[in-house]
């Protein structure tokens, strides 16, 4: 098991997406503007100075949009792209302060959504304290005619998905609703890689248990894959409802041709939050077997010093009942009387051991 885990993970490390590490536009906004760029009919534009240039050339030509990337903005730094864009104060509040719940609200024509990025952890064994599932925050603003993306924490680039969505003009041609979807596509299908990873812990822990010397410490690495378990289900699980009326609701954000692209990110939530159910229930068998497992072994004990107890109790009592001082006693002065009862409790321990061990105690 531990070859074809390892195997697994050393896939996942070749194939793990390279990190846009270019930051080709800095806006006078702020260090915490790392990316604005114009799109005219899906192909990239050159030239952008700021982000009101942007929005000037945007709207001047009536068919492009910007998209400008922010990575942990401060309240003064997004107040200018706030009032330049329109932006709903409310969610520009969620925005700047991290730790929200995973969310797509509308504000009039804007569509605001906080998404929590996952990275699973590698790790050579499973412990108590190991971490698994590490998460991240990511939200984006998405109007007419521009997309502002914001990042809390190291991970969580969207390089993969703007070279993804440059690569294809055709489709990024449909406006900032493109973007957004591409966004909660590339975090959904994280979450469904990061539920794959996790089984590997789980079925490592399932064969520890069930293993023929399985340890009683067992329960610390249960209990935190089930904490890493529950970290991930927080991520995961409030985004059903709405990804699911972005695909069928009408909103004016959306064109109706991209509810079918949201609707395929909802089918593969779905799968991530089925996993996710099956995994945390799996968790609780294996839990609830390792404690009888536990009970089991502990009645072993019992039954074995209790054994032991029976046996010693025969001698005991021999040595007791001579050990009173009396002047009359049977035997007391017989010659052969001390070999006598040695040879007595000898024969009386063998016995009673030979019925404990007949009966499956010793």
């Amino acid at each position: 098991m531990s070859m074809f885990s390892n195997l697994r993970r050393a896939v996942r490390r070749g194939y793990r997406r390279a990190v846009d590490l270019s930051h080709p536009a800095r806006s006078p906004l702020g260090s915490a503007v790392v990316n604005c760029v114009v799109y005219q009919g899906g192909v990239r534009q050159d030239g952008c100075a700021d982000a009101g240039e942007a929005l000037r050339r945007v709207r001047k030509t009536g068919d492009a949009f910007v998209w400008i990337g922010l990575h942990e903005p401060s309240q003064t730094e997004l107040a200018g792209l706030a009032e330049l864009f329109g932006l709903h104060p409310l969610a520009v509040e969620d925005a700047v302060h991290a730790h929200q719940r995973p969310k797509i609200e509308r504000y009039d024509e804007t569509l605001f959504a906080v998404l929590k990025t996952v990275r699973y952890v590698e790790h050579e064994e499973l412990t108590a304290t190991s971490e698994v599932v590490e998460t991240g925050e990511l939200m984006a603003f998405a109007g007419d005619d521009f997309v502002i993306t914001i990042r809390h924490g190291g991970r969580g680039t969207l390089g993969p998905v703007r070279e993804a969505l440059e690569a294809d003009p055709d489709h990024l041609a449909k406006g900032p609703v493109t973007v957004l979807h591409a966004i909660a596509d590339h975090v959904v299908d994280e979450y469904v890689a990061v539920t794959d990873a996790v089984q590997n812990d789980i079925d490592a822990v399932e064969t520890m248990v069930f293993s023929e010397h399985g340890g009683r410490g067992d329960a610390g690495r249960i209990y935190q894959l089930k904490r890493e378990l529950l970290e991930l289900r927080r991520a995961v699980a409030p985004l059903s409802r709405p990804l699911q009326q972005l695909s069928t609701q009408p909103i004016p954000v959306i064109p109706p041709e991209m509810r079918t692209y949201f609707r395929d990110v909802a089918d593969h939530l779905t799968r991530a939050t089925d996993q996710i159910g099956a995994y945390d229930a799996l968790l609780d068998s294996i839990l609830q077997a390792h404690l009888a497992q536990v009970t089991v072994a502990q009645n072993e004990d019992m039954r074995k010093i209790t054994a032991w107890a029976a046996i010693v109790a025969v001698p005991t009592m021999v040595c007791g009942v001579y050990g009173m001082n009396f002047d009359n006693m049977p035997e007391l002065h017989w010659t052969y009387g001390y070999p006598f009862v040695v040879g007595v409790m000898a024969v009386a321990c063998f016995v009673i051991h030979r019925g404990f061990r007949r009966n499956g105690w010793l």
